[in-house]
């Protein structure tokens, strides 16, 4: 299970160290794709296969369900860690999630999710305020 923050920088190749909690259950190899609130979700490949599964089964003549699942999919690369535990981060994905100098990598369960700092200290800021409303809603999920 990924949980925790931490916070680390991107260098000037673009490349990112990933958190050595959070490498041996990514494997060597996983998958980076756009995830929601601008962030990047990090699957491990069985997570990704689980995924892909589930988006899968989204009947395709709904357009909202196409949209989404066309969105996901495009924005996925395969990554591999290199040997001081660091992934390049493609262009695109830095760009849509605004990732700059300053990142905070997430654990959130089943994934990894990578952050801009701003962006996540603003995320934080908003969501903070909403935390108990958000807990109270959670029983409607028999949490």
């Amino acid at each position: 299970m990924f949980m925790g923050e931490y916070h680390h920088t991107i260098d000037d190749k673009g490349r990112l160290i990933i958190p050595a909690r959070f490498r041996e259950e990514l494997g060597v190899k996983f998958v980076i794709t756009k995830g929601l609130d601008n962030c990047l979700f990090v699957y491990p490949m069985q997570g990704w296969a689980e995924m892909e599964q589930k988006l899968r089964s989204l009947p395709f003549t709904r357009a909202d369900a196409r949209a989404f699942v066309r969105f996901f999919f495009s924005g996925a690369t395969e990554c591999e860690l290199d040997r001081q535990g660091r992934i390049l981060l493609p262009g695109n994905l830095r760009e849509y999630a605004r990732l700059d100098k300053e990142v905070v990598v997430v654990g959130v369960s089943t994934r990894v999710e990578i952050w801009s700092r701003s962006r996540w200290e603003e995320y934080c800021r908003e969501t903070s305020d909403q935390y108990e409303a958000l807990a109270e809603k959670m029983v409607d999920f028999d949490i």
